[in-house]
C-alpha cells in the first residue's frame, strides 16, 4: 500500500509545490486542502498517513488547531510549515508533538529530508505494542491503552484503572507516561495520568470518566488543554 499524504496550505502554488515535491519522492496518494474545514471533509473520508500542515491557515482557525484536532480525534504524524514563529505561536505548536518542522521558504532538499524522516519515525511508532503486560497474582495479564482511563501514582507504585477493573504495578508514573504517551496519554496532575480519548468531560478544575474525577492540577492545566480540542 503507498504511502497517503495529506497538503493543508492556504496559499495554492505552496500547495503545487509541495505536491510535486511529494510526487518526486514516489508519493501519490496526496490531498489538498487550503483551509480548516476543507482539511476536516478529508479526514473524514480519506485515512492519511501524514500531514503537512501550514500553521497560519486564513480564518478563524489554524493548523494547530488542525494538530490539536487531529490528536484529539484522528491521530496520525504531522509536520508543521510555517514562515514565522512568534513565541506564543511556537508555545502552542510545541505542546502538539509535531513530527517535524519546514519553514518557508523552503527547496526540494528540506522536503525530502524531513518528509523521508518523518515516515521513518512512523514506521517506529508503528512498532510499538498494541498491549501492555501486567504482573498480577494470575501471572501476566494483557491490557489495551484504549482499555485504560486513568493511572495514579502511590509511593513506590502506580495504579492502573480500567472500565471494569484496577492493576498495581511497581512503576513510577514517569515510566508508565513515558509508554503511554503515543496513545493519546497526558498528564494533568503530578500523581495522575490519563487517557484523552475517555473523557466524559470537564469541569471546573476536574477531568470526568462518568462518575470518576480527576483533578487537574494548576502546573499541568495549560499543556492539558492545548491537547484537547475545542469546536
Amino acid at each position: 500500500m503507498g504511502k497517503s499524504v495529506l497538503i493543508v496550505e492556504d496559499e495554492p502554488l505552496i500547495a503545487d509545490d509541495l505536491l510535486f515535491h511529494l510526487e518526486d519522492l514516489g508519493i501519490n496518494e496526496v490531498e489538498i486542502a487550503l483551509k480548516y474545514e476543507h482539511a476536516l471533509e478529508k479526514i473524514q473520508h480519506n485515512q492519511f498517513d501524514l500531514a503537512l500542515l501550514d500553521v497560519n491557515l486564513s480564518g478563524t482557525r489554524d493548523g494547530i488547531d488542525l494538530a490539536n484536532f487531529l490528536n484529539r480525534q484522528q491521530p496520525f504524524p504531522f509536520i508543521f510549515i510555517t514562515s514565522y514563529y512568534d513565541q506564543e505561536t511556537l508555545n502552542r505548536a510545541k505542546k502538539t508533538n509535531p513530527i517535524a518542522y519546514i519553514l518557508k521558504p523552503f527547496d526540494k532538499n528540506e522536503v525530502t529530508v524531513n518528509v523521508e524522516m518523518a515516515f521513518h519515525k512512523i514506521s517506529l511508532l508503528k512498532e510499538q505494542p498494541a498491549q501492555f503486560f501486567i504482573r498480577d497474582k494470575n501471572g501476566l495479564l494483557p491490557v489495551r491503552p484504549d482499555e485504560i482511563l486513568y493511572v495514579e501514582a502511590f509511593d513506590n507504585y502506580a495504579k492502573v484503572f480500567t472500565e471494569i477493573n484496577s492493576h498495581i504495578i511497581s512503576h513510577s508514573l514517569k515510566s508508565i507516561e513515558d509508554k503511554l504517551i503515543p496513545y493519546g496519554f497526558v498528564r494533568v496532575h503530578k500523581s495522575y495520568l490519563i487517557n484523552i480519548n475517555k473523557i466524559s468531560r470537564i469541569n471546573e478544575g476536574y477531568v470526568f470518566f462518568e462518575e470518576i474525577s480527576i483533578p487537574i492540577g494548576r502546573a499541568y492545566k495549560n499543556n492539558f488543554m492545548a491537547k484537547i480540542a475545542l469546536l
